[in-house]
């Protein structure tokens, strides 16, 4: 079973075109978490271009009043602001990307073996009771980045799933992006990681990922989930990832 997390940036996105309240990642929260998502994901950037610190704030009040099960993922660069941000919401998960600040999106893992220093006191700087570590993780990290990834502290990897959403319309390169993704994902799993996954999952190109790839724990789908949510709603779209997921 993987569970899903549902990633909020877009929301906030579409509602930062105009100086309006709507559509209201609150709202939306609590409209996936009915539906079943076993949590959020927020990926706060220091241009606030979609999701604000407020925004952070007002989920993790959501998240302790209504749903104390429910898990907060906050993704981000290991700067001091990211460290006061996660020191005062106290998410259960924190993900760590290497984003520079004016990547439109991630777009690649972490260099286990060059920042291997760097992450671990950034890791155990970040870890607390109940708190669960992450670290971006490029599909190709294979067994020796994985034990440089371990060595950081970190709980688990995530694996960047961008390269296997972008073969859309190329089955074999999927195919083979599919067994990349699987050989890191059972390294993970055999050095006794947690592995998660996330970026351009589609309810599409779930089915032979899910099949392909094992031993992952979550998955936080952002852009795929609110593209179909304009179709079908956001609770719909919940229930049909979960149902793929098998959560």
């Amino acid at each position: 079973m993987t569970l899903l997390s549902v990633n909020l940036n877009a929301v906030a996105q579409l509602r930062n075109r105009r100086n309006l309240p709507w559509p209201s990642v609150v709202g939306l929260a609590r409209v996936v978490l009915d539906a079943g998502a076993s949590g959020v994901t927020v990926h706060p950037r220091p241009d606030e271009r979609h999701i604000r610190r407020t925004d952070v704030f007002d989920l993790a009040e959501l998240l302790a009043a209504e749903y104390p099960a429910a898990e907060f993922n906050i993704e981000g660069y290991p700067s001091a602001d990211f460290f006061e941000l996660v020191d005062a919401v106290n998410p259960a998960q924190v993900t760590l990307v290497p984003d520079d600040p004016a990547q439109a999106t991630s777009d690649h893992g972490w260099d286990f073996l060059g920042k291997g220093n760097f992450l671990t006191d950034v890791v155990g700087r970040l870890k607390a009771p109940g708190r669960r570590i992450s670290l971006f993780c490029d599909p190709d990290a294979g067994v020796e980045g994985v034990a440089a990834a371990k060595a950081t502290g970190a709980d688990r990897i995530e694996l960047y799933t961008g390269p296997y959403g972008g073969c859309y319309d190329e089955p074999e390169r999927a195919v083979r992006e599919l067994a990349t993704l699987a050989h890191t994902a059972q390294a993970a799993h055999a050095a006794g990681m947690g592995v998660n996954a996330g970026h351009d999952l589609t309810l599409e190109n779930l089915v032979a990922f899910q099949a392909a790839v094992p031993h992952v724990d979550e998955a936080s789908i952002g852009h795929g989930i609110t593209a179909d949510a304009l179709l079908m709603g956001f609770a719909e779209a919940v229930r049909q990832f979960r149902a793929v997921l098998g959560s």
